[in-house]
């Protein structure tokens, strides 16, 4: 009945990790710039719970350098310390499991 399970150990892998990093790093990258748009404009604006949200889920690496290529957020304290600083405890979280 349930010989086609999958285990977990075939989805959770190195290159499946990785796929994951890029994506959600593009999609971080882009919510800032997206963001920065729609200030621009006077637009509906992406939250800044969201935005962390998106580094906290692994794309620090994409908001900071849409934030700084976009000039985005970069008087917000919150933005400026929270980001790098989630982005080394996340890189610190990861070499610890790795090890």
């Amino acid at each position: 009945m349930f010989s086609n399970t999958i285990n977990l150990s075939q989805i959770l892998t190195i290159q499946n990790f990785v796929i994951y990093m890029v994506i959600i790093n593009f999609i971080a990258f882009f919510a800032m710039w997206i963001d920065k748009r729609k200030a621009e404009k006077g637009k509906w604006r992406i939250s800044e719970k969201a935005l962390f949200t998106l580094v906290l889920l692994g794309g620090g690496l994409g908001g900071i350098l849409g934030m700084y290529m976009f000039r985005h957020k970069t008087k917000k304290m919150a933005f400026v310390i929270g980001f790098p600083l989630i982005f080394v405890l996340e890189v610190i979280l990861v070499c610890i499991c790795i090890l």
